[in-house]
């Protein structure tokens, strides 16, 4: 049975919009229709389905200002972050197309005969995205997706569904066939719960917790689907005595404040060498506290809300009350706030130190040196990304190779490009999205032999 779920502004708490949540039985009817479009998307000539995703491209560049004032509403997102995500939708689409009519396949040399390999869509791609960064994740797995011959089904997080909703609006403003990109808003141990089981569905594309990763992948396993999961994080930010301290301090506020915390590769684990320490923390504290929290239709704010009562709670939990911190200032009164928070004198394996916190929260640990870095850096079960600060080239190197995570950054906080690979080692997730290889991650490799012999 369907119900009714009201999207709530997390600045305000006010209700935005009200939305029917899709049943196992909606779910099953947009697999018929999605199977149907997909098969002649597929057979459609390369340069056509490239020629769509470009001008679904400049449909969403014509819509951004709408696209980020609907993600501040529905997610509390900063509206200068959420004008870029939306236009990262777009640079998504961009890219992808531009893959469509250069998906290689080879010849092999092969006695007797000719061997070529074709790469062949998988089907239809089942997309659960998080509530974290609704439109650009959403675009990682549905653009290359597409533009490897598939249909998507994405079903959005039932907090942040509208961006969604209006993106499969404006695809097919721009030509996309009907039924080809389909949005699926509901729950988790519903909608998603059934695109995961579904028989026609080839593929899922999962960005959540590694909790709830972990739950997808066996239920995959079981039907040997394709699966490929981008899940938590704990990234250490490393910070070498030879740095350029002002500059790494200056930075750190918003590599773990950015989007409030709620980002996976937040670089809540700030290492500082013990001989620059001190001078770190002389600079650290006022930069947080100079952190502007508040309206997220303000161009000054720089960080908003939390997306809900339940994540301000958790990341509440994780704080001690008395414990020694830096600490910025937050609004009060409605709205899902918690204040920038540095923790300082935290033990190595506490909970805040090794959990996910996701939230504006960090901790300051100390090191000695270059394998106490890379031994802290290690001490924990997530391996997604980080930065290194030092101006020694070789140990930037080192640092980087020993440090067991997907995306590392030296002197800067860069974690995500849609040209570049991104995923993690260890329980961050498997599988890799977006940068040049992102559209054989949506085919199937046919080898055919050719004979030659009379």
């Amino acid at each position: 049975m369907s119900y009714e779920h009201h999207i709530l502004n997390p600045a305000t708490e006010e209700v935005v919009a009200t939305v029917t949540a899709s049943t196992a039985a909606d779910v099953d009817a947009a697999v018929v229709r999605a199977t149907a479009a997909q098969r002649a998307w597929a057979a459609a000539a390369p340069a056509d389905r490239a020629r769509l995703l470009r001008r679904f491209a400049a449909t969403v560049d014509e819509h951004i200002e709408e696209l980020a004032r609907l993600e501040v509403r529905e997610a509390g997102h900063t509206l200068g972050n959420a004008r870029w995500e939306a236009g990262n939708v777009r640079d998504l689409l961009d890219f992808a197309a531009g893959g469509v009519e250069r998906l290689n396949g080879r010849q092999i040399p092969v006695a007797g005969g000719l061997d070529i390999t074709l790469l062949e869509p998988l089907g239809v791609i089942g997309v659960i995205a998080p509530w974290n960064f609704p439109m650009p994740i959403a675009a990682w797995g549905t653009a290359p997706a597409l533009a490897a011959g598939n249909a998507v089904l994405l079903k959005p997080a039932e907090t942040t569904p509208l961006t969604a909703l209006r993106l499969a609006e404006l695809a097919r403003e721009a030509g996309l066939p009907e039924h080809l990109f389909q949005v699926l808003p509901g729950a988790g141990d519903v909608a998603g719960h059934a695109l995961v089981e579904h028989p026609g569905v080839a593929k899922i594309v999962f960005t959540g917790s590694t909790r709830v990763g972990k739950r997808i992948m066996a239920e995959c396993a079981d039907r040997v689907k394709r699966v490929t999961l981008e899940l938590g994080g704990k990234s250490p930010n490393i910070v070498f005595a030879d740095a350029d301290i002002e500059a790494a301090a200056l930075a750190t506020p918003m590599s773990f404040l950015d989007n409030s915390g709620q980002d996976c590769c937040a670089r809540t684990r700030i290492l500082v060498q013990r001989t620059a320490y001190d001078r770190f923390m002389e600079l650290l504290a006022p930069a947080v506290e100079a952190v502007v929290v508040g309206d997220p239709l303000d161009d000054k704010t720089q960080m908003g809300p939390l997306i809900s009562r339940s994540q301000l709670e958790r990341v509440r939990a994780y704080v001690p009350q008395g414990a020694d911190a830096i600490r910025g200032s937050a609004p009060e009164g409605p709205g899902f706030w918690f204040p920038p928070t540095v923790l300082t004198g935290t033990a190595p394996d506490a909970p805040v130190a090794t959990e996910e916190v996701f939230g504006p929260v960090a901790v300051v640990l100390p090191f000695d040196d270059e394998q106490d870095a890379v031994r802290l850096a290690n001490a924990t079960e997530y391996g997604l990304s980080g930065s290194v600060w030092t101006r020694d080239i070789g140990r930037a190197l080192r640092v980087s190779r020993a440090v067991r995570a997907g995306n590392l950054s030296v002197n800067s906080h860069s974690s995500v490009r849609y040209s570049t690979p991104f995923g993690g080692y260890k329980q961050s997730g498997l599988g890799r999205e977006l940068g040049p290889d992102a559209l054989t991650a949506f085919t199937e490799t046919k080898n055919i032999f050719i004979s030659t012999e009379a």
